[in-house]
């Protein structure tokens, strides 16, 4: 099977955030997370939301992100293990990276490593919310810094990244990328 570089990243992210996925009790659902406005529930939903759609994305399909719907019926934990998977593999055929997306207007590679700060960064919230342990791919995380910092004020004006935290002097890349997302790090469980 053809790989990209974007994809063989998704998959090493999603593995890491769907072992925390499947560790989650239906008890924490409505937990609080270190995204403000989502609780538990709310953040798997967004990231169900967020797989499906760059789905289609890479595809260059529409997406709808006008509505979240609620992923979290029958078995969830496997259907996100699945859902990861079908979104790697829609990234793997090298033609999705070339050229701009139609429903995002940034380059396609942009909107992969979109996919992946989500994959990555929402596993670190989740695992905090959660108490559970989360360590990041240090390949996707030095994939993704550079688009992270370079889309940070235009995320910060969509409120997609809150305002950056201060990162000690010898914080490590994940956490100088978490800081710079507006979310202060802290040692996992």
């Amino acid at each position: 099977m053809t790989t990209t570089r974007i994809s063989e990243l998704m998959t090493a992210a999603a593995a890491r955030t769907i072992s925390v996925v499947q560790g989650i009790d239906d008890a924490q659902l409505g937990d609080p997370t270190p995204c403000d406005k989502f609780q538990v529930r709310d953040l798997l939903n967004h990231l169900f939301q967020v797989v499906v759609n760059f789905q289609a994305l890479a595809t260059r399909t529409p997406a709808d992100f006008a509505t979240t719907p609620d992923a979290l019926v029958g078995d969830w934990r496997s259907r996100f293990a699945t859902e990861t998977e079908t979104l790697a593999k829609a990234w793997s055929d090298p033609a999705t990276l070339a050229g701009v997306s139609p429903g995002m207007g940034l380059p396609q590679e942009a909107v992969a490593g979109l996919v992946l700060l989500d994959l990555t960064v929402h596993g670190w919230d989740l695992a905090q919310a959660t108490g559970q342990p989360y360590t990041p791919d240090p390949d996707a995380v030095a994939a993704m810094h550079p688009l992270a910092e370079k889309m940070a004020p235009q995320a910060r004006q969509m409120g997609v990244f809150a305002t950056p935290t201060d990162a000690a002097p010898d914080a490590t890349l994940f956490d100088r990328l978490l800081s710079l997302t507006g979310r202060k790090p802290e040692p996992t469980p």
